[in-house]
């Protein structure tokens, strides 16, 4: 409904509440943020700061990745001695993670904690499960969207399945590049061969581990649960590396489900993929999958700086 303050300088409403100059010149509202579905973004009321962000009201839909740049919006107008208005449709699931992300973020509260606040502020507030789980994943990262992060790898893996259903033509940025083709900068990365044939793979930082960084599953509502993901194994259980997908892969991926996942020079077995997710040996599901047996490589720890670059490993 109407527009709730819940904090000094925040309000949080429907869209109708976007609309009377009067209310929004009352409030002392110098800034609106509305998150909806449309291509483009309604023009705001004459001399308001406005920002636009594209989502639907749906599990799949990401916000995680725009909470960063939300809550700089919001924090700027505050500062500024205004106040802002975070806007949807209904005013309870979108703009209701967002302002909780604020909260998160500009008072060092933990999700549940910032989303008791808004829902004590405004009752029929009520984020979908997976904005639910994208709250719980923004904590979990210290409410900064790292993209180096692995749990944020993953979960952007987990929104390219859910938005590109074809796989047709999946975003660069999904895929780590080709060790073969970039020079090793960092001393503390490993990189992994070919035991057959010595072709570089991938580096450590493309390793997405499912045992230390167990840390909430993006779109909970997914999740496949049967009993042998509750327990924790030790990491020897594990027999294959889950990575990030690499440049090499992006052939035998594209609009294919799954399927074995070959080294691109010599052509031996190295693992499989699916996007639907497979069971590692320790008995968790991950998804999506990009599994390479142990086996199959070997782990190289660093080499000096820009050696390889020349040799092409």
């Amino acid at each position: 409904g109407g527009m709730v303050a819940v904090l000094p300088g925040l309000y949080v409403g429907g869209a109708e509440s976007c609309w009377s100059p009067e209310a929004l010149a009352a409030a002392g509202v110098v800034a609106v943020l509305t998150v909806d579905a449309e291509e483009e973004a309604p023009p705001p009321p004459a001399g308001l700061r406005a920002m636009h962000v594209r989502a639907r009201d749906e599990p799949g839909a990401d916000l995680l990745s725009r909470f960063d740049d939300c809550a700089a919006f919001i924090a700027a107008a505050r500062a500024a001695g205004g106040a802002a208005l975070v806007c949807c449709a209904a005013g309870v699931s979108r703009s209701a993670a967002v302002a909780t992300a604020y909260l998160m973020k500009s008072e060092g509260l933990p999700w549940e904690e910032a989303y008791a606040a808004l829902r004590a502020a405004k009752p029929d507030v009520g984020v979908n499960p997976g904005f639910e789980a994208q709250l719980q994943l923004y904590e979990a990262m210290g409410c900064s969207v790292d993209v180096s992060s692995p749990l944020y790898k993953r979960y952007r893996l987990q929104v390219v399945t859910e938005k590109y259903p074809e796989l047709r033509d999946m975003p660069r940025e999904v895929f780590a590049a080709d060790p073969t083709s970039i020079c090793q900068t960092s001393n503390t990365e490993a990189l992994y061969r070919c035991r057959k044939c010595r072709r570089s793979l991938f580096r450590s930082s493309s390793i997405l581990s499912h045992i230390e960084g167990s840390g909430p599953t993006a779109f909970a509502h997914k999740r496949i649960t049967d009993s042998t993901q509750l327990h924790k194994h030790g990491c020897d259980k594990c027999t294959s590396y889950f990575i990030e997908p690499v440049e090499w892969m992006e052939p035998i991926l594209l609009g294919v489900m799954e399927g074995q996942l070959l080294c691109p020079k010599c052509t031996s077995k190295l693992g499989s993929f699916s996007w639907q997710g497979e069971q590692c040996s320790c008995g968790r599901w991950v998804t999506p999958a990009f599994q390479i047996h142990k086996s199959r490589v070997d782990e190289v720890k660093t080499l000096p700086l820009c050696n390889f670059k020349t040799a092409k490993v």
